[in-house]
């Protein structure tokens, strides 16, 4: 079995058209089923704006523009929380909000039980982890049935899963809030919303960004580094492969792709990944690494350390708020100011992409960036 994974080279004079072209190399059109509704999955890993970190606003318009191209023009974004992330304010201060707004596309929020209902589910696929972690019974969002989905995660690193992408990008859409209790079995835990997935979805496509990614302890405390790379594929596994080699790290010995390689559910060995597009990319290495910080080093200690067998004290009790508190502290409160506001300014003055980002945010010099909407403006 072979996969397909589109590599493209964007610039920010020329981003809707390279989004455009990397979706139809990757086979957009093909992957998703006509007459159905496709659901847009963005990805915020923080409410803040930080480069890398979060789906960038010309990767959520591109994806609307070649899905509107390709005849699939039912769409609706949905949204979920964590319990240090406000979607409605990463939205915002991620300027992906006057790209919805232009195009009319309604927003659902899966954490809002008025919103979007939860539905038991048991799923056909042999299961590695999610019965043990949650008994009572495997819940979905009921929205999610027969529809479409393209997932639009970042290029980045991330401390409990060395890479963090499509398959991942899952996890705040079919997992609930208390989706924290996955965290020791995380790897198993993406294979099998992967194998979900492929139950529900009549399609699935995803488009990478790493026009910035992010180098060190992610999702959030990363360094931005300027790659100006674009990745698509129908293939989740294939997909996050590719950007895992691309990063520095061998695709099969990350737990997680190796599983999904193995049981079938996507192509995680590059020897059997087709690259096309810019396919010179393909042999970059960027030297990554996922390193730690303070929070980090507490989270593997508390998942995956001599302290995991008392998670359920920690995590599911009332003393979890003493873990969500000290979280928001350090990062919104602490790394934030110190580190992640040079880092910002930094990319918006010396980047493209910044200046671009700042376009969309209304901040930037009077009229549009070349390829550039008016939502933008």
């Amino acid at each position: 079995m072979r996969a397909r994974v589109a590599i493209v080279r964007a610039r920010s004079e020329t981003i809707l058209e390279d989004v455009r072209r990397v979706c139809e190399l990757g086979g957009l059109a093909s992957a998703l089923a006509g007459g159905a509704t496709t659901i847009l999955k963005d990805n915020i890993s923080w409410h803040y704006f930080f480069p890398g970190a979060n789906t960038t606003p010309w990767q959520l318009e591109g994806a609307i523009l070649a899905l509107q191209a390709a005849g699939l023009g039912d769409l609706v974004c949905v949204q979920n929380d964590t319990v240090v992330t406000n979607p409605r304010k990463g939205e915002r201060l991620n300027a992906l909000t006057p790209v919805l707004e232009r195009y009319r596309v309604p927003v659902r929020f899966n954490c809002d039980p008025a919103d979007l209902r939860w539905i038991p589910y048991q799923p056909r696929a042999e299961m590695l982890a999610l019965p043990r972690i949650f008994p009572r019974g495997i819940h979905i969002p009921e929205f999610f049935v027969g529809k479409n989905i393209v997932h639009l995660p970042t290029v980045k690193c991330h401390i409990y899963t060395t890479t963090t992408g499509a398959m991942k990008n899952a996890f705040g859409g079919l997992l609930a809030t208390r989706r924290h209790y996955t965290h020791t079995w995380i790897h198993e835990t993406l294979v099998d919303l992967l194998a979900i997935q492929k139950e529900i979805h009549p399609g699935i496509f995803a488009l990478a960004d790493g026009t910035t990614a992010g180098d060190g302890p992610g999702p959030r405390t990363m360094r931005p580094v300027r790659k100006d790379v674009l990745l698509a594929s129908a293939d989740q596994a294939a997909i996050d492969a590719v950007a895992a080699r691309l990063m520095g790290f061998e695709p099969l010995s990350i737990r997680y792709l190796a599983l999904a390689h193995q049981r079938g559910l996507g192509v995680a060995d590059p020897r059997d990944i087709e690259l096309v597009g810019d396919t010179e990319i393909g042999n970059e290495r960027w030297g990554f690494s996922v390193g730690a910080n303070m929070a980090a080093r507490i989270g593997r200690f508390l998942w995956f350390g001599p302290l995991k067998r008392l998670q359920k004290l920690f995590f599911h009790t009332p003393l979890v708020y003493l873990f969500v508190a000290g979280s928001y502290l350090y990062h919104d409160f602490l790394w934030y100011p110190t580190l992640g506001r040079q880092r910002v300014r930094r990319f918006l003055r010396e980047s493209p992409w910044g200046g671009l980002f700042a376009r969309y945010l209304g901040e930037g010099p009077p009229g549009p960036a070349a390829g550039v909407s008016s939502a933008a403006r």
